[in-house]
């Protein structure tokens, strides 16, 4: 489990570097709605280049096992999203809420469900 746990927190320091580019260089250029966009794609790419190295070094003994991990890491995600968003950066739940709206083109929905899912789909790539 503590295994899970500190390969969840790599992908938590990828998300605050790419989150960390992303406050510093798109806006300016892009505007804030298309650099959420845009940071969320680059994301779900540095992800799967992450676990895909992990898993490849670390195999998978079963699909049941990967999406075990899966679920582990969506709800650690969802939990450091909500809980660190709204009482450590003190946002409102509704504008936390706000970036996974997929119909005001939001894609940030796309994180969480992607990080349930690359450990499933590593396997079966590298199984």
């Amino acid at each position: 489990m503590l295994k899970i746990i500190l390969i969840w927190f790599g992908l938590l320091l990828l998300a605050i570097i790419n989150g960390t580019i992303r406050d510093f260089a798109y806006p300016k250029i892009l505007g804030e709605h298309r650099a959420h966009q845009i940071s969320t794609i680059t994301l779900l790419i540095l992800m799967s280049i992450y676990c895909y190295i992990i898993f490849g070094n670390w195999k998978l003994n079963s699909l049941n096992e990967a999406i075990t991990i899966g679920i582990i890491w969506l709800l650690l995600t969802l939990a450091f999203e909500f809980l660190f968003g709204h009482f450590v950066s003190k946002k409102d739940w509704n504008i936390l809420l706000k970036d996974y709206n997929i119909f005001q083109g939001r894609l940030w929905i796309l994180i969480p469900v992607w990080t349930a899912a690359i450990p499933s789909i590593c396997y079966e790539l590298l199984n």
